[in-house]
């Protein structure tokens, strides 16, 4: 799920509560989203459409919606040396795979029956040896020769069947019903199937030569990376699974992979080259693509578009693929940002009451300027959520700025009109200087120590957190002198 700001996104008539309730619960989670599994199907079965391997143009449009694809020589040639130890020691070694690397800042990977697996350059910088990616490769390999994904499409399939004819017979409630029950069925299949990814991976990386704990390690870095986010977008910690979650909870994928690689032998076996894995990805993009826009603290840039945007204060800011997201703690307050075409050219007032946004007060509806540039004003409610909309005129879009609160007194008003006329043309000396993190390889002085490598972090929130994660460390570690570690530098 890449992160992006999409200037044709159109939330069309939605209601103003349901639109706090987005706004109040947004974020993107790693794999979230993914359809519910089944059991395996036999290596004989039918294939079926859409799980075949892609065409040059289905492969392009798919990488497109991650973000497009990310060269990073270094990386790529370290990344495929490691898929070529892992095919051969796969269960099906005559399987021609291929990995690209994904250009999006989510931790993200999957992989499709083709052989095609795709890993994104935030899961890069997250792991921190060989053994650690290639527990990810050879987990998705494993979807791939146990046909996961065949076995998934087939039940799928029968799930919409067996709605639709619920809804045809009873009612639409009642086959929405019958969807849901058997989705809650499939996601204990979708469990069972990870469990067994992550053993066939294990299992496949120890046969490989790799160090058969790295997945436990690195979903234990996975399980941290979660917490944090959450912890950043002021979301309650992550720790309880939702019924139709695609994926088991990271402690027990933990504890199973710990269990696996405890069957082949003692901790320290295989190899990990964290030396040659860091080197691999020393100079990497860290974060957003500044083409998607960036997101320093509570400003979000976007030089392609040339705009600039500042969050009231305390909001945190997620750049989504449809929108520029922010919610302030404990949710009582968020915001999105958001753009349309547009194509009519008429009056803004008369766009701002024209039915896309339900519980406008049209007597609120006012217009004026924002920066020099057209805009019009007015205010929402509905239940217990009150909004307060600008739409402004830019280069032939229209863009659509809604905040809500659960309660809008004066100083909250105050505070979301400011922030309304801090969205601004970014001149093209201002774009220009907009570049993207960097991932750099520091090695550890006599007086380094977790805290003098956390200040070098070029992060605005909770940069010793975020080192620490980065480099599988506890607060309080040791650091070794001499031993490379990964910062992230303004350069």
């Amino acid at each position: 799920m890449a992160a992006g700001f999409d200037r044709g996104a159109i939330v069309r008539r939605a209601s103003a509560f349901a639109l706090a309730v987005a706004l109040a619960g947004c974020a993107t989670l790693e794999r979230q989203g993914e359809l519910p599994q089944a059991p395996a199907v036999p290596p004989a079965a039918p294939r079926t459409v859409g799980v075949d391997a892609l065409t040059t143009a289905e492969h392009k449009k798919l990488v497109a919606q991650f973000g497009g694809e990310y060269r990073w020589p270094t990386a790529e040639s370290y990344l495929n040396a490691i898929l070529v130890k892992l095919a051969a020691a796969s269960d099906v070694p005559t399987t021609p795979y291929r990995v690209t690397i994904l250009n999006t800042p989510v931790v993200n990977a999957f992989a499709l029956p083709s052989g095609n697996l795709y890993i994104s350059r935030g899961l890069l910088a997250l792991a921190n040896d060989s053994a650690e990616v290639a527990a990810v490769m050879a987990h998705e390999i494993g979807h791939v020769t146990a046909r996961h994904a065949a076995a998934r499409a087939e039940r799928e399939k029968q799930a919409a069947v067996i709605a639709s004819a619920a809804t045809v017979i009873q009612s639409r409630q009642k086959g929405e019903e019958v969807e849901n029950n058997q989705r809650l069925s499939f996601a204990s299949f979708s469990r069972s199937q990870e469990i067994e990814a992550d053993r066939i991976g294990v299992n496949v990386i120890a046969r490989a030569g790799f160090d058969p704990y790295g997945a436990a390690r690195f979903l234990t870095s996975l399980g941290r990376s979660t917490a944090l986010r959450a912890e950043l977008l002021g979301q309650k910690r992550p720790d309880k699974p939702d019924i139709l979650a695609t994926h088991p909870a990271t402690p027990e994928r933990i504890a199973q992979a710990t269990q696996t690689a405890r069957q082949i032998g003692a901790p320290g076996i295989g190899s990990t080259d964290r030396a040659g894995y860091l080197a691999a990805i020393d100079g990497m993009n860290f974060g957003e693509d500044p083409a998607d826009g960036i997101v320093r603290g509570r400003r979000f840039l976007q030089p392609r578009l040339r705009f600039a945007f500042t969050a009231p204060e305390s909001f945190v800011l997620d750049n989504t693929p449809r929108a520029l997201l922010g919610r302030a703690p404990g949710g009582v307050e968020a915001v999105r940002v958001d753009s349309v075409p547009d194509s009519s050219g008429g009056p803004l007032d008369a766009y701002l009451a024209s039915g896309w946004l339900d519980g406008l007060l049209r007597s609120s509806i006012q217009t004026g300027e924002v920066n020099g540039m057209p805009a019009a004003f007015g205010t929402a409610r509905a239940g217990e959520w009150n909004f307060r909309v600008a739409v402004v005129r830019k280069d032939g879009d229209i863009y659509r700025l809604l905040f809500a609160a659960r309660a809008m007194d004066e100083a909250t008003l105050g505070k979301f009109d400011q922030s309304i006329q801090s969205f601004r043309r970014l001149t093209e000396e201002e774009a220009t200087k907009v570049r993207p993190l960097k991932l750099q390889i520091a090695k550890a002085g006599l007086t380094d120590n977790v805290e003098s490598l956390g200040r070098r972090m070029a992060v605005v929130d909770r940069p010793l957190d975020v080192f620490l994660l980065l480099n599988g460390l506890s607060h309080g570690a040791a650091l070794k002198y001499g031993e490379a570690y990964k910062i992230v530098v303004d350069q």
